[in-house]
C-alpha cells in the first residue's frame, strides 16, 4: 500500500468542510481580495515531538525539529479561543470551498516554488504523524485544530526563505468574519 493510500484510509487527508485563518483584518483583506498568503518556515516553538522532517513518500530522516519547509497554517474549526491564541487577531477568513482553495494554493505555490513538493493534512497532536515532524505537535496544542499546507525542497540547495503566493481573488469561495459573529452560513 502506498503511503498516501494509508493516510487516506486513516482519515488524516480528507480536507475539512471549512478552513479558518485568524489574523489582523488588514492581512486577511489582502488574502480575500488578492489571494495573498505568506508561506513561512514552521515556528520552532510549536513542535514538541521528535521525528522525521520530510513529507512522505520521500522517506523519513531523523531530526528533532522540522527544517527546510515552508508552511501555511489554518484552523479546521471556528473557535473564539483562536482569536486570542494568534495575538492581535481581530478577524477571521472563512474558506467555504476548501477543495477549490486547496488546489489554488498548491498551483500558486508550484509557480513560485517549482522544485518543491507540497501536501496538506491535519496536524497530529500528541503522537507522531506519518507525514513527519512538521505535521506533529504536542497534545496541549490540540485546541488549534490545525490544517497545514507544507512544502519542502526536492533539492538540498534550495532556500527555505518565506515567500508570498497570490491566488487571485477568493471572494467567491471565502468571506471575512468578525469575532462576535456566528460562523454559520
Amino acid at each position: 500500500m502506498n503511503p498516501l493510500q494509508s493516510l487516506s484510509l486513516a482519515g488524516s487527508y480528507a480536507r475539512p468542510s471549512k478552513l479558518y485563518r485568524y489574523s489582523q483584518r488588514q492581512w486577511l483583506e489582502r488574502s480575500l481580495t488578492q489571494g495573498e498568503f505568506r508561506l513561512c518556515p514552521p515556528a520552532s516553538t510549536a513542535y514538541a515531538m521528535a521525528g522525521s522532517d520530510q513529507i512522505m513518500p520521500f522517506g523519513p530522516k531523523p531530526a528533532a525539529m522540522p527544517t527546510g519547509f515552508l508552511t501555511l497554517s489554518m484552523a479546521s474549526a471556528w473557535d473564539d479561543f483562536l482569536f486570542d491564541a494568534f495575538g492581535g487577531a481581530d478577524c477571521c477568513l472563512v474558506i467555504h470551498d476548501v477543495e477549490a482553495f486547496g488546489e489554488r494554493v498548491h498551483r500558486a505555490a508550484q509557480r513560485v516554488l517549482p522544485s518543491w513538493a507540497g501536501i496538506d493534512a491535519a496536524i497530529s497532536y500528541g503522537k507522531p504523524s506519518p507525514l513527519g515532524a512538521v505535521f506533529s505537535k504536542a497534545r496541549q496544542l490540540a485546541a488549534e485544530k490545525e490544517w497545514l499546507f507544507a512544502w519542502r525542497p526536492t533539492q538540498r540547495t534550495l532556500s527555505g526563505n518565506p515567500v508570498v503566493i497570490r491566488l487571485g481573488s477568493i471572494e467567491g469561495i471565502a468571506e471575512l468574519r468578525e469575532r462576535s459573529k456566528d460562523p454559520a452560513p
